[in-house]
């Protein structure tokens, strides 16, 4: 199978642990390919919440999931993911982070490098021991590259004893491809 970009590469690290996971997170739904990857993939009792902060990016994601008969398993959130701890106190299996702007809608509203970083922070408390989170940065724009720079100076500083932090990127394409970051929580802090 052919490696195209990091969405796919995220899903295909997150794949094999879904069948277990009870509670993932999609905390930038955007048009909801990857809230319906999570909920079509996981098992009947997981429960998936996926956050946006654009009501269209909610709609979009309400009708695939209406479409694939998946929308009893996910709780939609018109809220900005630097929220999440508001709404979710459980441990968190897997995270999803796909960066950037809603692609086909306005470009001028990006996700933030200081509300991304509080949503990390979050999440990475909640997630479990072995649980698992995926991050594509955009670096080919100028907002995009601040927040990618951002992002990985933060995850440079997880503790390794705890977080095991790796980066995933094509490396002949032009234009700055897009960054995956995967971390995995190896042990309680």
């Amino acid at each position: 199978m052919a490696v195209v970009n990091a969405t796919q590469m995220a899903h295909k690290f997150i794949l094999p642990r879904l069948a277990n996971a009870t509670l993932v997170i999609d905390a930038t739904a955007g048009n909801g390919n990857d809230t319906l990857f999570l909920a079509k993939n996981s098992s009947a009792e997981t429960t998936v919440w996926a956050f946006d902060i654009q009501p269209h990016a909610i709609a979009n994601t309400r009708l695939l999931l209406e479409k694939h008969d998946f929308s009893h398993k996910v709780r939609l959130i018109l809220d900005n993911h630097a929220n999440i701890a508001n709404y979710i106190s459980h441990p968190i299996d897997i995270a999803m982070f796909n960066l950037g702007y809603l692609p086909g809608g306005d470009h001028s509203k990006n996700t933030c490098p200081e509300t991304t970083l509080q949503a990390l922070k979050q999440t990475l408390q909640l997630i479990t021991v072995g649980g698992l989170l995926t991050i594509a940065t955009y670096p080919g724009y100028e907002h995009g590259k601040m927040e990618t720079a951002a992002v990985h100076q933060y995850l440079t500083t997880l503790p390794q004893q705890t977080f095991t932090v790796a980066s995933w990127t094509m490396v002949n394409q032009v234009n700055s491809p897009p960054v995956l970051y995967i971390i995995e929580k190896r042990r309680s802090e």
